[in-house]
């Protein structure tokens, strides 16, 4: 703490201003500054929609294990505990799949691999062994989707405005992290069934890998780094 440099003076808001009103006003400015990059938009829209879906099989795996599949406590425990292992091992595979493949290419195969998590577990999963064998399948994907698709949005925002960007990244998170279990609950309801339920779920999948094939990273970097130069 005492090795920390001191950055300057704080920033003192002016007179009548509140950090709520301020923040509320550079978000605002963020979101009007974000359409200048239209790729980068529709990366940011295929992120939401995919990981959403990822979001919400994490949240219901273990609700699918001890209802649906009667699994105790301690069970279901040592299936989390080794998914957050296996995610480590995945997010170094694949930072190895996108330094050979691209970061896009390394996202999209693990889309798939998610795609067939829903499908295994509609029609496979009814044991402990293939919940957890669904387990350690969803910590290889989830640690690798999650950092690249950050790794990726961060080589198409301006430089110099990371904090901002990746504020309304995460905030844009957050605001639609209730759409996928939404869809899920109301075919549950309808149908009674975890396994239909959850091939709700492919349509968020598919519909983020379509989304994100159309994405030109490259191009995209390409055309924030240039702006950022001629604002300079």
């Amino acid at each position: 703490m005492a090795r920390l440099r001191n950055r300057g003076p704080q920033r003192v808001l002016p007179a009548g201003a509140t950090v709520f009103g301020m923040g509320f006003r550079q978000f605002r400015a963020t979101v009007k500054g974000l359409r200048r990059y239209p790729r980068t938009m529709l990366f940011l829209l295929a992120y939401l929609i995919y990981n959403d879906a990822i979001q919400t099989v994490i949240a219901i795996a273990g609700q699918f294990g001890s209802d649906e599949l009667k699994m105790p406590m301690s069970q279901l425990t040592l299936a989390i505990l080794m998914v957050q292992f296996v995610a480590f091992g995945g997010a170094l595979l694949f930072n190895q799949l996108s330094a050979r493949f691209t970061a896009k290419r390394a996202v999209m195969g693990a889309l798939v691999v998610w795609l067939g998590v829903i499908g295994y577990i509609y029609a496979a999963v009814s044991t402990a062994g293939e919940f957890f064998v669904m387990a350690a399948c969803v910590g290889v994907v989830m640690g690798g989707s999650q950092a690249l698709s950050r790794a990726i949005f961060s080589q198409m925002i301006p430089a110099g405005k990371e904090a901002e960007y990746f504020s309304l990244y995460e905030i844009s998170d957050k605001g639609t992290s209730w759409l996928g279990p939404l869809v899920f609950g109301l075919a549950l309801q309808h149908t009674g069934s975890y396994r239909v339920a959850a091939l709700t779920l492919t349509v968020f999948f598919a519909v983020g890998f379509a989304l994100l094939s159309r994405v030109d990273v490259g191009l995209a970097a390409a055309e924030a780094h240039r702006e950022q130069a001629e604002a300079d």
